[in-house]
């Protein structure tokens, strides 16, 4: 039988708003008082910005309100390891950015019951719409991405690339899980994005960032463009 649903805070509001590569106490603050819904840490990835060590993601997991959504980017896969790893870092969720076996997504549920788990898809073909629908059985959150898992250095996120959003149109009318659009996101094209996908959320990193640091001026005409779509 399929898993129900778990419910995500705040569906019936607007587009839900996940700032990315939070470096710090300081900036995740920034991004609360933008709207932000959910703030996404990044743990050690093979590629890709905004990398912080765990130590850091726990004291931002612990400043912020508990009703945060605490995503912790982990590019772990065996299930145990995943485990240990949001109990050290005390987030409230997890993004697994890489493809895991049946038997991690079997741990996550036993170990920690009261976490969310979102799986990203990394879109490259329609092979993605099977890909989605079948992690969609085992998490609460997707999350369409554009990175290339295939590389020798797997790209994970952080690439700042757009990918075809009609396969990810398509993800969103094919599964029954919010799902949260990324790569390349920005103030300029985030209202096409939420029109063309329709996505219970968007993901952004570097389009809200100048010289790697968190932009209050592009977060507010990001939040301002959000409401336009």
């Amino acid at each position: 039988m399929r898993r129900r649903a778990r419910r995500v805070p705040g569906a019936e509001r607007m587009t839900k708003l996940k700032v990315c590569c939070i470096a710090s106490v300081d900036e995740a603050k920034l991004a609360l008082r933008h709207g932000a819904w959910a703030l996404g840490l990044v743990a050690e990835m093979p590629s890709g910005p905004g990398v912080i060590d765990d130590a850091t993601i726990a004291a931002i997991a612990r400043a912020v309100p508990r009703e945060v959504a605490t995503f912790l980017l982990t590019s772990r896969t065996d299930g145990a390891a995943i485990v240990e790893h949001v109990v050290a870092t005390g987030v409230n969720t997890v993004q697994l950015v890489d493809t895991v076996p049946t038997a991690a997504h079997v741990a996550l549920r036993r170990e920690l019951p009261l976490v969310r788990v979102v799986q990203v898809i990394h879109v490259r073909d329609a092979s993605s719409v099977d890909e989605a629908r079948a992690a969609a059985e085992h998490v609460d959150v997707l999350l369409l991405d554009s990175g290339n898992p295939a590389l020798a250095v797997k790209e994970l996120g952080g690439t700042g690339r757009v990918h075809d959003w009609s396969v990810s149109r398509a993800i969103v009318e094919a599964v029954d899980r919010p799902v949260f659009l990324a790569g390349g996101i920005r103030p300029e094209n985030v209202a096409e994005a939420i029109r063309a996908v329709r996505p219970h959320g968007i993901d952004l990193c570097s389009g809200v960032r100048t010289d790697g640091r968190l932009d209050s001026a592009k977060l507010a005409r990001l939040v301002a463009a959000m409401s336009d779509a």
